[in-house]
C-alpha cells in the first residue's frame, strides 16, 4: 500500500512539474473584417515532435479536445463556431486502438464575432487543450485570453 502511494505521488508530482512549461505557447489578436464584425484570433505555436488536439475528436479517442468557453458579454454575438485554420492530421494507434485529430507546428483557431453598439470591447474567455508526443500526454492545461477588438 505505501508504495502504490508514492507511485501515485510520484506520477503527480511529474504532472506538476510538467505544467509549468509547456510545448505549446498561444498568442491572440483581432481583426476588423467590416463595420461592427470582427475575427479573433487563437494561434497556437507547437514545438516540433509535439501535437494539440482538434475541436473534434473520433468516438474512439482518449485525448482532450481543444475546447474554448467564451464569456458572456452583453456587447457581442457569437457567429458560428471556432473554425481552425491548419493541417488536420489523422493519426490511429494500433497498439491502444484509439484514434485522433491533431495539429503539428501551429494552428489557428478563429471565431467570428459581432459589436452590438459603438463601444470598445474585448473578447475574454478561457481555452483548455492537451498536448502529447510520442511518448507521453501532458495533462490539460487552461489558458486565460483576453483579445482587444480593435
Amino acid at each position: 500500500m505505501k508504495r502504490l502511494f508514492l507511485f501515485l505521488m510520484l506520477l503527480v508530482g511529474m504532472g506538476a512539474a510538467a505544467q509549468t512549461t509547456s510545448p505549446v505557447s498561444w498568442s491572440f489578436s483581432s481583426k476588423k473584417i467590416s463595420e461592427g464584425v470582427y475575427e479573433v484570433y487563437l494561434n497556437a505555436s507547437i514545438q516540433p515532435g509535439w501535437h494539440l488536439y482538434a475541436q473534434s475528436q473520433p468516438t474512439d479517442a482518449i485525448a482532450q479536445p481543444t475546447t474554448f468557453a467564451f464569456t458572456k458579454n452583453p456587447l457581442l454575438q457569437y457567429d458560428g463556431k471556432v473554425r481552425e485554420i491548419g493541417k488536420l492530421e489523422k493519426f490511429r494507434d494500433e497498439k491502444l486502438d484509439v484514434s485522433a485529430n491533431q495539429y503539428s507546428n501551429k494552428v489557428q483557431f478563429v471565431q467570428k464575432v459581432k459589436v452590438v453598439g459603438k463601444a470598445k470591447t474585448a473578447v475574454t474567455g478561457k481555452l483548455e487543450f492537451q498536448t502529447c508526443d510520442d511518448e507521453k500526454c501532458l495533462p490539460p492545461k487552461t489558458v486565460a485570453f483576453s483579445i482587444a477588438l480593435k
